[in-house]
Parts: structure tokens; sequence; C-alpha cells
């Protein structure tokens, strides 16, 4: 995982362990707004980050070849150098997906609750 990653992961965690209660909690009306405001904004940025990182990773599992192509391939090829090149070529791909599915999925969680966050915010200055 990239050190931009793990500060994203870290940014969307830390914007989903705020309690909006306990944020506002003895803000006077103006101040409130403004709490609410610089939140929501946050929670916002956060998103749009998550939103294109997730845009990279499902590009990185749907684009390239079919990995698992090489099944159709018949087995003398595959046998052959160049299919046990391939081989290695469709195990790198299949690890390479799998780990970007992983780190779609965690941004997946943690943006799931940043977006009923956000939920939360928009009802409260409706």
């Amino acid at each position: 995982m990239a050190d931009t990653d793990a500060a994203l992961l870290t940014r969307l965690r830390d914007l989903s362990l705020v309690d909006v209660d306990a944020l506002l909690a003895g803000a006077s009306d103006s101040h409130y707004v403004r709490l609410l405001a610089t939140y929501a904004e946050d929670l916002s940025s956060a998103i749009g980050a998550a939103r294109q990182r997730m845009a990279v990773l499902v590009g990185a599992v749907a684009d390239g070849p079919e990995p698992l192509a090489i099944v159709d391939t018949d087995p003398k090829a595959r046998a052959q150098d160049a299919g046990r090149e391939a081989g290695a070529r469709a195990i790198e791909r299949l690890r390479g997906r799998a780990d970007a599915c992983r780190q779609l999925a965690m941004l997946d969680d943690l943006t799931a609750a940043l977006v009923a966050k956000l939920l939360e915010v928009d009802r409260r200055t409706a």
C-alpha cells in the first residue's frame, strides 16, 4: 500500500470517528453553523479523494488481459516456456487484482461511514 493510500485511509478513519454531538456540544448558534459547514466540507473533500482513488482501483481490476484465459490454452502449450511465462503473468495479474480489491473494500467501508456522517450533517443544516 502506498503512503498516499495509507494517508487517505487514516483521513477517512479519523473523520468517521467524529461524534457530531460531541463536536457541537456547547457551541453558540453561529459557531454551531460554522462547525457543521467545516465538517461537511472535510467530509466532502475526503469522499471526493476516496472516489478518485476508487476509480483508479476499479480500473486496475477491470483493465488488462483476463488472467484465467491461460486455462483455455492447450496443456502442451502451457507446458512450454512461453506457457510458463504466461502462467507467471497470470498469477501476478491475479495477485495484483486481489490487492486492488482489498484496497477498494477498505475504501468502500470507510467511505460508507463518511456518507452516513455527511447525510447526518445535511439533516442538521436543512
